[in-house]
């Protein structure tokens, strides 16, 4: 599993969020206090607290360490520090 912190501070950056989260097979999802959305999903990420960070869990499981891979690098642009 991979697992990071986000921050999604604008709707443009929800929107570009979702498209390449979508672009992968496996499931992801986004943890926000004791909420858990599917990150595929723009309606449940807009039902989270986007003023905070928001924890990312890629269920990779069996994928293609290549492709894994690809999709850490697709996600810096939304990593945050924690």
């Amino acid at each position: 599993m991979i697992s990071f912190n986000v921050m999604l501070s604008s709707i443009n950056n929800v929107k570009d969020f979702v498209n390449t989260v979508n672009k992968y097979d496996f499931d992801v999802d986004l943890t926000s206090g004791r909420y858990v959305v599917d990150a595929k999903s723009i309606m449940g990420i807009f039902s989270l607290d986007l003023s905070k960070p928001i924890l990312l869990n890629a269920h990779d499981d069996g994928a293609d360490p290549d492709i894994a891979e690809a999709f850490k690098q697709e996600m810096k642009s939304f990593v945050i520090e924690s």
